[in-house]
């Protein structure tokens, strides 16, 4: 009964109508992360970014960057794939106000 209740706050949240929905936004978050962090590192290297050449601070500070801004993007290419891009543009053009980044969104 617990699980019912957190899907239906979830629901409610995401302004979302069916348990399909939810199922469906989850595993656009969950291909969304392993995706981006798995080309992750090809990037990176095409960019001759390594630990010898930044040091470890300068070298995780640029992955972790470069991961959030490849994220953002592979998220609304994922939520369109899946049939969800309404959703998704609209987490995505919330989360970049919350940032400050609000003007480019128009």
């Amino acid at each position: 009964m617990h699980q019912i209740s957190n899907v239906k706050k979830l629901k409610e949240r995401w302004g979302i109508e069916n348990n399909w929905q939810v199922i469906v936004i989850l595993i656009v978050f969950a291909v969304t992360g392993s995706t981006a962090s798995y080309i992750g590192k090809p990037i990176l290297h095409f960019f001759d970014i390594t630990i010898k050449n930044f040091g470890s601070f300068g070298y995780w500070a640029i992955r972790i960057l470069l991961l959030f801004i490849v994220y953002q993007f592979m998220l609304v290419f994922f939520g369109w794939l899946f049939g969800q891009y309404k959703f998704f543009w609209n987490f995505e053009k919330k989360m970049l106000r919350r940032l400050g980044l609000g003007r480019f969104i128009g």
